[in-house]
């Protein structure tokens, strides 16, 4: 069993930036964010690789988010810069024991075995 715990959310006016953080109580494979608001399906945000290589992001984050890792600290990134309301949501950290493939970011929700609690991103206008 792997425990996920994030951190760094928080409130922003658009424009400005924000780096959240997952830490994970174990090995995992690959990792990935998630955001969900009030009412809606849990949206896939990013995905990365065990050795980091490989990521793939959401076409609405891709040009402003980065995901990141550091395995020797068990430690999951996400670099939100350029923030926006519409990017308003909970954000959480998922895991998955299954490596990294072509397709991965449409894996859903269900197919991650550990979540975390998520943390609020709000951004005012």
């Amino acid at each position: 069993q792997v425990q996920l715990t994030e951190s760094g959310g928080g409130l922003v006016q658009a424009g400005e930036s924000l780096r959240l953080s997952c830490s994970a109580s174990g090995r995992t494979n690959i990792m990935a964010w998630f955001r969900q608001t009030p009412g809606k399906e849990r949206e896939f945000v990013a995905v990365i690789s065990y050795s980091g290589s490989y990521t793939a992001l959401a076409d609405s984050v891709k040009d402003r988010f980065t995901i990141s890792r550091d395995n020797a600290k068990k430690l999951l990134y996400l670099q939100m810069n350029n923030l926006r309301p519409e990017d308003t949501a909970h954000y959480y950290c998922a895991a998955a024991p299954t490596p990294f493939h072509p397709g991965v970011e449409l894996k859903p929700p269900s197919e991650y075995a550990y979540w975390g609690e998520g943390t609020q991103v709000t951004v005012i206008s």
